[in-house]
């Protein structure tokens, strides 16, 4: 997808997807220029070109490189961790603990991201997908351990599970309220995962 500099400028390819996260989140993807983004790098224009083909481009590149960080992070978090549980709580955790260690990045990421019609429709989100088999994994070790029902249909929970955090995360993105505070909703989440909604007792049909 992105092009390689000459004499394998990383250096510079990384100013530009700092510079990126920066004007992507002020002014928006679609309000944002090429040229702004390259003034901040303090590049020339022409020289994001020899990197990446696009703004849209240049925007999946940033997707992919800051979520693949993201998942080699959590993976590093949850293997010194106990049980699924315990693994669970730290996957969340660490995601909504984003929204304040990279705060621009993940307003990027949650928001911006969802304005690229080349991502949206033809694109395959790679990273994004080992970010669900993170969750994946520890659903399937849970089940192992005998802590979650074993008939517990991974995909769709893991799904289920990655949708709520997307949803807070974005809800503390655009609200900004201290009732959808990371940490907040982090531990909201985690006792609602693993105490459910219902008192004890409770059945399906029982009023």
């Amino acid at each position: 997808m992105a092009r390689r500099g000459p004499n394998g400028g990383r250096e510079k390819r990384d100013r530009i997807l700092r510079a990126a996260v920066k004007i992507f989140s002020r002014k928006g993807f679609f309000n944002s220029k090429v040229s702004e983004i390259a003034r901040s790098a303090e590049v020339a224009d022409g020289t994001i070109y020899l990197y990446f083909k696009n703004k849209d481009d240049l925007l999946i590149s940033l997707f992919e490189e800051k979520m693949g960080e993201v998942v080699e992070d959590v993976r590093r978090r949850i293997a010194v961790g106990g049980n699924a549980l315990e693994k669970l709580k730290i996957f969340i955790e660490n995601h909504m603990d984003l929204l304040e260690r990279e705060a621009g990045l993940v307003e990027v990421l949650q928001v911006e991201l969802r304005q690229s019609t080349k991502f949206l429709k033809d694109y395959t989100p790679v990273r994004f997908f080992e970010y669900l088999e993170v969750i994946s994994g520890i659903l399937e070790e849970g089940k192992r351990e005998g802590v979650f029902r074993p008939d517990l249909d991974t995909s769709i929970a893991r799904r289920a599970i990655f949708g709520a955090l997307d949803e807070l995360s974005l809800t503390y993105i655009l609200s900004r309220k201290p009732k959808y505070h990371p940490t907040v909703t982090a531990a909201e989440l985690c006792r609602l995962l693993m105490e459910g909604l219902c008192v004890p007792g409770a059945s399906v049909g029982k009023s």
